[in-house]
């Protein structure tokens, strides 16, 4: 086997980041204390926010609506050819995680998230086959899933139901009448395009899917109905690093330069698939390469424009010169096809079993305290669902250090976000935010949410003690040990008493 030092050092920053930073499994049949959390959904959240749970010493208990074969979330559904398009150094969504290439296929990332269930012991702690359909607080405050007592109480929710569900199929005009094959994006295995002429409809993350798929069977020829133009940028950590990098998380006076640098010399010739009136920052782009490529070398085609109807060979498509908006004039033309692949996406789970207060005007998903903590219950943590678009990655630290912010606010009274203070912050990001072309809270960047975790800890000095643990997870007991004396001080001071009163 050949030598690869930039592998080998890859491996070696991993090996040391597990060493150091991965929580401690607990052992075999061992009983943990409170708080207690419901981890709502067994996904690559979900396992990962159960596993630093239980390292850290608290009881969770995961509620997933599939059977086993659901473990790993949207990527126990999505193709073998599927794979990431960022780099795995920007996927680092547990830090046991071991890679062993940069763009990890999802065989094994779903090998990696199952590692982990396992690692952790969370295999008895796991419920399939239960969906979550309501959850309520009893009078002692403890949360009460689907009305059933005999599940447990917990003290805490964290909902990691993601954003992608079942399939989008719909229907199109006249769709019965084509002669070809049409598939969902999500259900490609066992199929093969080769020397087919395919149609991809969609422009979004879901055609990267069937692209990757495309050119690994050798389709003869591809053509991308897309609605409108879509930011793509390459596939290339640094690039997507620097991206990630602006901290205001929203279209700035600067904005202009990465978007010239995207379009002098990563699409170049193709600079017209660049959009215009939208900024870069203002929705997730895709992340691929190969597109390009595809097209340069005459095997693949995007087209602007709206569809109008199937035919026998294909589909009639009104094709819109840049710049109209979606549903104005074009020509029609017949794009011709054997293989119709629809990259319509995924319906967004539904977060309906959380009490209705916590969608109540002006305050709902996803203007949440820190986008995921309603702030009618801080004790109610909503994981990577809430999200809208965003430059980054949805699958890294920030996992970890959602998790355990809910792990400081329910054992420290003192370091708890009262109601009052979690809208304020909301109504700040409004206000910093107020000539952002999406809204405050429906694009973000990596840094604008580590800032937001920084600013989380700073403002409160009894959460400075915390630090270390919620950001490296690293000294949970002392804190611990802290609080448990701040409570003894207090309640000498009759603080307990009065605030019962």
């Amino acid at each position: 086997m050949d030598f690869h030092p930039i592998l080998w050092l890859y491996s070696l920053i991993q090996w040391v980041l597990d060493k150091l930073l991965s929580p401690t499994p607990p052992p075999p049949k061992a009983r943990l204390g409170r708080p207690r959390i419901a981890v709502i959904g067994a996904g690559l959240t979900g396992i990962s926010s159960a596993s630093h749970c239980v390292g850290h010493g608290f009881d969770v208990t995961i509620f997933e609506a599939g059977d086993e074969r659901s473990l790993g979330g949207i990527w126990s559904k999505v193709n073998n050819t599927s794979g990431l398009q960022i780099h795995s150094i920007m996927y680092r969504f547990h830090p046991s995680v071991k890679w062993v290439a940069g763009y990890p296929d999802r065989q094994q990332i779903v090998s990696q998230i199952t590692q982990i269930w396992k690692k952790y012991g969370l295999q008895e702690r796991t419920k399939f086959n239960t969906p979550v359909n309501s959850t309520r607080q009893d009078h002692h405050g403890r949360w009460i899933i689907n009305e059933d007592p005999s599940l447990g109480s917990f003290d805490g929710i964290l909902a990691a139901v993601g954003t992608c569900g079942d399939p989008k199929m719909p229907h199109m005009p006249n769709q019965e009448a084509f002669k070809g094959e049409i598939f969902h994006s999500s259900k490609l295995d066992g199929k093969t395009a080769a020397g087919k002429k395919v149609i991809i409809i969609g422009g979004g993350a879901s055609a990267v899917e069937a692209l990757e798929f495309v050119v690994h069977t050798d389709a003869a020829s591809t053509s991308v109905l897309a609605r409108s133009e879509k930011w793509i940028i390459p596939r290339n950590a640094l690039v997507d690093g620097i991206l990630a990098l602006n901290i205001f998380g929203q279209e700035t006076i600067f904005s202009w330069i990465p978007e010239t640098l995207l379009k002098r010399f990563f699409y170049r010739d193709l600079e017209d698939l660049a959009p215009d009136s939208e900024g870069l920052f203002t929705e997730t782009p895709m992340v691929n390469s190969d597109i390009f490529h595809q097209i340069r070398a005459h095997k693949a085609e995007w087209l602007r424009g709206d569809i109008v109807r199937f035919t026998e060979q294909g589909i009639n498509f009104r094709h819109r010169a840049k710049g109209v908006p979606k549903g104005g004039p074009g020509r029609e033309i017949e794009v011709q096809g054997d293989m119709v692949i629809m990259a319509t996406g995924y319906q967004r789970p539904s977060l309906s079993f959380l009490p209705n207060e916590v969608f109540q005007e002006p305050y709902q998903p996803p203007r949440w305290y820190l986008q995921v903590f309603p702030p009618v219950h801080m004790s109610v943590c909503c994981n990577n669902c809430t999200y809208v678009n965003a430059i980054g990655t949805v699958g890294n630290y920030h996992i970890g250090i959602y998790t355990r912010l809910l792990l400081m606010f329910l054992v420290d009274p003192l370091a708890r976000p009262q109601e009052y203070w979690m809208k304020r912050w909301i109504d700040m990001t409004s206000f910093l935010k107020a000539h952002a072309p999406t809204g405050a809270f429906d694009f973000f960047t990596y840094s604008e949410l580590l800032y937001w975790f920084v600013f989380c800890i700073a403002i409160n000095p009894f959460r400075w003690k915390w630090a270390p643990f919620v950001f490296l997870g690293i000294g949970s007991a002392l804190p611990r040990d802290i609080v448990h004396r701040e409570d003894q001080i207090r309640n000498g001071l009759g603080m307990k008493r009065r605030q019962h009163e």
